[in-house]
């Protein structure tokens, strides 16, 4: 009777679920050596590949991926109690298409449940979204690994972890790396390396600490000091009943952020996972090509022989069509260039059917990246001399680093024989110069993003620019930078200022003159709708292709917004962060009056037949024209 009961109890145990050969858990710890054969809770793009990858995000942009343990665990010794020391540990690995640019990164968290249907991708990484971010009943850790720097949430670079309770602005944050036991020295770490690496998160519930330790998978032991500290008690923040998990979200570049292992233990050390049973990152590129090939590329080789006389033809004139001037000075923006030969391609060899656009600088051209499929723009600038050539490259180098939902992304250049951030929020001060509606893109979701940084100029906070050539668009340029030929910001707030009543006009910067008794000619649009405002008509102005279909109150605040913005006299303009909080409604707008005599100013400056520079009669604007260069008419 003894041997039936332990026999049963044999066959009961071996019937019992585990999530695969490679896992154990019990109420107090689990650990995952992969994922193959898991009972892993998972939604959106999250998934357990056929080797055992769990893949968090599949490439596909702005989409977000979340991966649970399938069992809530109880981390307080009694209801309402302190929470207790834990332990994590995971290894992870980010694949980019590209070796210097990702799409977002990716988070351990600990929540009161699993969904997360309503928190955006992206900066967001599928945690909050912007009306909950920050807020207490969140209820939130998440321990992220960035790889994009965003603003809003003061991030210190695109290459951080960081610690973050209820919100994405991180308590503590710092470079991805760690401290070698043996020098002490600290040694940096790429979170988009394509390489594996281990994260460790310790909490005691003694010293109400949080530590976090990150090191590559293969180094022999954890690094004895941790990469971030920070004392906090957790018994604020996380509920009775909790959720362990990853999520993750990308942007608008190619990039898979995978788990290969993890482990979790209460009131004891995370236990070890086992690295050799761990699978392989996948491949950044296209999978190998079959066996297939291999057996048939002999064959069909001794035919191509007799073909190589007309192939070499063909490659000398390739060689003409891609050939690309290159200096050994170039070599520090490598990262940067692209060749001629994968723009040439993208475009389908800038054909007019891709033609988005020409200014004075180039033609635009739309194409698709391969083998990213990476939708871009491309501007074909003519030029002859090679003088500032150098400078010209590390500039766009520069600009390429910048980062910001509003603004295109200059990923980098090839050589071939916005504006709130731009001007508070950057390393540097940059100036745009050519603000205008033709350069305000909208993507598939109608969302904006200034481009074209073909005239753009950089300089370091607390200076002047030095540039003294006006450039830019006829319409546009402020009475100041006609003057002087110096851009600043406000020059930009000024074409801005421009931008926003020609949007709400639906009309040009120089439009029809519409005054009857044969006056013709042209006139300036914001002369226009100072007159409107002063005869009390202002929302006459709006455009009439929206049917009535607005709010008088916004478009008011727009117009008005957009005469201040373009005031004569340059002090007289808000910055770009004032204008947001105006915008925002942060801040109401100062109260403006249609009879204010600088407004006077500004419609003798810019009243005139055709725009043309014998048109600007007022003294303050009578300056050396001899400076003008490189100025393009509207859009």
């Amino acid at each position: 009777m003894l041997f039936v009961r332990l026999l049963l109890l044999i066959v009961f145990l071996g019937l019992h679920p585990q999530a695969s050969s490679d896992t154990t858990a019990d109420d107090d710890q689990f650990v995952y050596s992969g994922f193959r054969g898991s009972a892993l809770t998972v939604d959106g793009t999250a998934a357990v590949t056929s080797d055992g990858v769990l893949l968090l995000t599949n490439g596909t942009a702005y989409l977000k991926g979340h991966a649970f343990h399938p069992t809530p665990l109880r981390l307080r010794d009694s209801p309402n109690g302190s929470v207790q020391s834990f332990s994590v540990a995971f290894v992870f690995g980010i694949v980019s298409v590209y070796p210097d640019f990702s799409a977002h990164g990716m988070a351990l968290l600990i929540a009161p449940g699993k969904d997360f249907s309503s928190a955006l991708p992206a900066k967001y990484l599928g945690l909050t979204n912007v009306q909950n971010d920050g807020n207490a009943s969140n209820h939130l850790l998440a321990v992220e690994l960035d790889t994009i720097q965003s603003v809003e949430f003061k991030d210190i670079n695109a290459n951080h972890v960081g610690i973050d309770v209820n919100g994405l602005q991180s308590l503590r944050s710092y470079n991805a790396g760690y401290y070698d036991d043996g020098s002490g020295e600290f040694q940096n770490l790429k979170l988009i390396s394509r390489q594996a690496m281990t994260v460790w998160v310790d909490y005691s519930g003694d010293k109400k600490q949080i530590n976090v330790t990150l090191a590559p998978l293969l180094m022999a032991t954890r690094p004895a000091r941790p990469l971030l500290s920070v004392s906090y008690d957790l018994s604020t923040v996380l509920t009775d009943i909790v959720y362990l998990g990853f999520t993750s979200a990308t942007g608008r570049v190619n990039s898979r952020h995978c788990v290969l292992g993890w482990s979790f233990g209460k009131n004891r050390p995370a236990p070890a996972i086992d690295v050799s049973k761990l699978p392989d990152l996948p491949r950044a590129g296209p999978k190998p090509g079959s066996k297939v090939l291999e057996i048939v590329l002999p064959i069909v080789t001794g035919a191509l022989v007799l073909c190589f006389g007309g192939a070499g033809v063909l490659l000398v004139r390739r060689r003409f069509r891609y050939a690309e001037l290159r200096e050994d000075w170039e070599v520090e923006f490598g990262p940067h260039r692209f060749s001629y030969k994968d723009l040439y391609q993208a475009t389908d060899g800038f054909k007019d059917k891709n033609l988005l656009g020409e200014g004075g600088f180039g033609r635009v051209y739309k194409g698709v990246l391969v083998p990213s499929m990476l939708e871009v723009a491309v501007k074909r600038v003519s030029h002859e001399s090679r003088q500032g050539m150098k400078e010209f490259v590390a500039e766009i180098a520069s600009i390429g680093r910048i980062r910001h939902r509003n603004l295109v992304q200059l990923l980098g250049y090839c050589r071939r024989k916005g504006l709130l951030y731009l001007h508070e929020r950057w390393e540097k001060v940059v100036v745009h110069r050519d603000i205008k509606a033709s350069n305000v893109l909208l993507d598939a979701d109608m969302n904006a993003q200034l481009g074209d940084f073909g005239l753009a100029r950089l300089y370091d906070h607390g200076t002047d620019s030095q540039t003294t050539h006006v450039v830019g668009t006829v319409g546009y340029l402020s009475p100041e930078l006609l003057r002087t030929g110096k851009a600043s910001p406000l020059t930009d707030v000024f074409a801005f200022g421009i931008f926003l009543m020609e949007l709400t006009c639906g009309q040009k910067p120089i439009k029809e003159n519409e005054q009857g008794g044969g006056g013709g000619g042209h006139v300036m649009l914001v002369d226009w709708v100072l007159q409107h405002w002063r005869n009390g008509s202002l929302v006459a102005t709006v455009d009439a292709g929206l049917r009535g279909e607005y709010d008088v109150g916004e478009a008011e605040l727009v117009l008005k917004l957009g005469i201040l913005c373009s005031h004569p006299f340059a002090n007289a303009r808000p910055g770009m962060g004032q204008v947001m909080r105006y915008l925002d409604g942060v801040t109401p707008l100062p109260e403006l009056t249609p009879t204010d005599s600088s407004f006077d100013v500004l419609a003798m400056m810019m009243q005139g037949e055709d725009f043309g520079m014998s048109s600007f009669s007022h003294p303050d604007t009578v300056a050396s024209f001899g400076t003008i260069s490189n100025l393009s008419g509207g859009r």
